[in-house]
This record gives structure tokens, C-alpha cells and sequence, in this order.
């Protein structure tokens, strides 16, 4: 099984979260479909095809990227 770069799945998820947040504060379409975009690459890469579960996915794999990488930066759980 192929595993994602870490550090490109830590772009999507925080991007995730950015657009979620923003879309909360204030709707908009171009943001939903943003989103949207944002979304189904993240489950593309997790191998899933619900989002909620590509997140749980991505935010186990990054603790186990940084144990492998010294100069990984530490994370905050975005599943929960």
C-alpha cells in the first residue's frame, strides 16, 4: 500500500480546516466548492470515501511521519 507524503497531507488538512472554519464564519459558494475539492482529495488519499474518515486517517498518520522524521513539526489532533 502506498503511503502518502506527510507533509502534503498536512497541507490538505489544514486547508481542511481553514475552509470549514471560514465557511462557518460566513458561507460562500466559491468557498463550498473549494471545500468540496479540498475534500475529496483528502479522500482520495486516505482511500476512503467519507471525509470524516479520511481526516481520523490522515491525523493517525502524521504522529507516526513525525516519530520517523527528527525535524517534523508536532501536530494537533483534527479528528475526534
Amino acid at each position: 500500500m502506498l503511503v502518502p507524503d506527510p507533509k502534503t497531507v498536512r497541507t490538505l488538512l489544514t486547508r481542511y480546516a481553514s475552509l470549514r472554519i471560514a465557511q462557518a464564519e460566513r458561507e460562500s459558494q466559491a468557498r463550498a466548492r473549494e471545500l468540496a475539492d479540498v475534500s475529496y482529495t483528502l479522500c482520495v488519499m486516505m482511500c476512503t470515501t467519507d471525509v470524516r474518515e479520511a481526516v481520523a486517517r490522515a491525523d493517525a498518520l502524521l504522529p507516526a511521519a513525525d516519530c520517523a522524521d527528527p525535524h517534523g513539526e508536532g501536530t494537533l489532533p483534527l479528528a475526534g
